[in-house]
């Protein structure tokens, strides 16, 4: 079993060569804001998909692009431009379903919380139980996609975090590292939780990630 100081070795090799948050990875500046979680909220629905995370990205970066950024934009543009936009990323297994979807989830969040997650959060009043069940409700993000989008925002949003979930706890098993939360931010040190569950998650779904970290750490 490692010791302390080589587990921390390894979370710092992990962080610091993986630790970019998938909300930086597609260029959102994540603010408590309507825009920037809106954003996330659609890029927590592409990376719950069974897809790469990279076209998962790419895929969130075309709809921007597009001009698809805001709930009444994505609501109120037809499908087929959601569906090329899509494409134009490499989202194509799942772009007709996705595509209607995320019309459905626009109209939802404009009708119900005014275009702004923020009212979602009021709603839910501090209760992460009730805020995952909230999220839940928008077509398309089931369990996976609450974890997502609630493992990036509690950068944001304090009463979510630390939020490491089943898949980031997936990563520190593979790194060798324990699977308990309040370990792993101790050994963590100043790391914030958004970036450690990022990072841990990188080394759950990649190989490479776990490996490249493991050689990092003992050199």
């Amino acid at each position: 079993m490692a010791g302390r100081d080589e587990e921390r070795a390894v979370l710092r090799a992990l962080v610091d060569a993986h630790g970019e948050t998938y909300a930086e990875e597609a260029g959102i500046t994540l603010r408590d804001a309507p825009q920037p979680l809106y954003r996330l909220l659609v890029l927590a629905h592409l990376l719950s998909a069974r897809i790469s995370g990279s076209i998962a990205v790419a895929s969130a970066r075309a709809l921007h692009e597009a001009g698809l950024r805001d709930p009444r934009r994505m609501a109120e543009a037809d499908r087929q431009k959601r569906v090329d936009a899509l494409g134009r990323g490499g989202y194509r297994r799942y772009d007709e379903r996705t595509a209607t979807q995320l019309g459905e989830g626009a109209t939802l969040l404009t009708e119900r919380w005014g275009g702004d997650l923020r009212g979602l959060r009021a709603e839910a009043d501090g209760d992460l139980g009730e805020l995952r069940r909230l999220l839940r409700e928008f077509p398309g993000i089931g369990p996976t996609g609450a974890d997502i989008f609630l493992r990036e925002a509690q950068r944001v949003w304090p009463e979510a975090a630390p939020y490491l979930d089943r898949k980031a706890l997936d990563g520190a098993r593979r790194l060798g590292l324990p699977q308990d939360p309040e370990r792993l931010l101790t050994l963590a040190e100043d790391t914030e939780p958004a970036v450690l569950a990022a990072a841990l998650v990188r080394a759950a779904i990649g190989r490479e990630v776990a490996d490249d970290t493991l050689s990092r750490a003992a050199s």
